[in-house]
């Protein structure tokens, strides 16, 4: 037996119990955790944003070390440090064929799948593949990858999800160049691995967006060069912050049609408008005709910053060894497995960064 953050149905608190958890099968890995970010689509999840079989134990942004494999399993052994890889690409769809893994359609799978149960026998779903809360999982062998080198494991854990969006996002989606300037909508998690990758790219300007005035000195020491409290105004204010043409590069981490329609009019004519958050269908966003020609803007959606895990994390921790990305930076709150409703409603109300329950 091991604990575990249940969600029993949509919209239901989450329960923290027992559940059972069987040896890994054949090309399965068993995972003790070390940590797991709490997620804006964990909580997107649990309110019926997002669509997942419930029961679910959620949890999506790990790392943790392998406590036993199953046949067939060669490219991790018992001890060796993970990250857990939610979206892992089959190799053989269209999507994958075409070199996009990150739309790969056989990706989450494994989330119809049961794979523990409680202690009356209730199955349980791995939310989004993975079921990272809880003190130990068994997942797929293709959603391991090892941690690199140099990395601190319960560090390890944003690599999951945060980091590799929002790198995705500034080098993948948006292909930010050395000299442009860049807006980010907000500054939670996700938006504040952007902002280190936009430093990181040689963004000359980089502006932070958000609702709360608490969250600009974290905006700051990761990487933003200016800070602006969201309105009605803030359009025009990251044009005036840009010579008066707007951002070369907007990227929007909200997933609210408002903050999307305001990322599009602050970017220049010409620009790129990247959105990474997941918002509900209720969220229309409408442009007309007109504008569209005259803007000449690109928008662009952005699936897990349009990634590669595989390629990416070598590259990353290239950066973390070099001091360039600071991982601990995103962390505001280090919890435990009880501290996950404290953190969505943290998300709601627009507090903090990234809540890390460490094991």
């Amino acid at each position: 037996m091991i604990r575990a953050a249940v969600l029993p149905a949509v919209g239901s608190p989450l329960e923290i119990t027992g559940i059972q958890l069987p040896e890994p099968g054949p090309g399965q890995v068993r995972v003790r955790l070390a940590a797991a970010g709490v997620c804006h689509s964990d909580l997107s999840l649990s309110n019926g944003t997002m669509r997942v079989p419930v029961p679910a134990v959620l949890g999506h942004e790990g790392a943790g070390t392998v406590v036993s494999v199953g046949e067939g399993v060669t490219h991790v052994a018992p001890g060796d440090g993970v990250v857990l890889n939610w979206a892992p690409s089959c190799g053989a769809c269209h999507h994958c064929g075409l070199g996009e893994v990150w739309l790969c359609a056989n990706a989450l799978t494994g989330a119809a799948n049961v794979y523990a149960r409680t202690e009356d026998g209730t199955e349980l779903h791995p939310g989004l593949n993975v079921a990272a809360f809880a003190e130990e999982t068994v997942v797929a062998g293709n959603c391991v990858l090892p941690v690199p080198d140099g990395v601190p494991l319960t560090d390890a854990a944003l690599l999951g999800c945060a980091v590799l969006t929002g790198w995705g996002a500034v080098h993948h989606s948006a292909r930010v160049r050395a000299g442009e300037s860049v807006a980010v909508f907000g500054v939670g998690g996700v938006g504040l691995a952007t902002l280190q990758a936009a430093r990181i790219a040689g963004a000359s300007t980089v502006v932070a967006v958000d609702v709360s005035p608490e969250k600009e000195a974290l905006a700051r020491a990761a990487g933003a060069t200016d800070y602006v409290l969201a309105s009605e105004t803030t359009a025009k204010e990251i044009r005036r912050l840009t010579g008066g043409h707007g951002a070369d590069v907007s990227v929007e981490c909200v997933g609210r049609a408002t903050t999307i329609r305001t990322a599009w009019e602050a970017t220049r004519r010409g620009g790129r408008t990247t959105v990474v958050g997941i918002g509900g269908k209720d969220q229309q966003v409408t442009f007309n005709a007109l504008e569209i020609f005259h803007w000449g803007r690109t928008l662009s959606g952005c699936v897990y910053g349009n990634s590669d895990p595989v390629k990416d994390l070598p590259v990353l921790a290239e950066h973390i060894r070099a001091g360039r990305l600071d991982l601990g930076a995103l962390v505001t709150e280090r919890i435990t497995l009880e501290g996950i409703p404290g953190a969505f409603e943290n998300m709601l109300a627009g507090r903090g960064g990234r809540a890390l329950v460490v094991f």
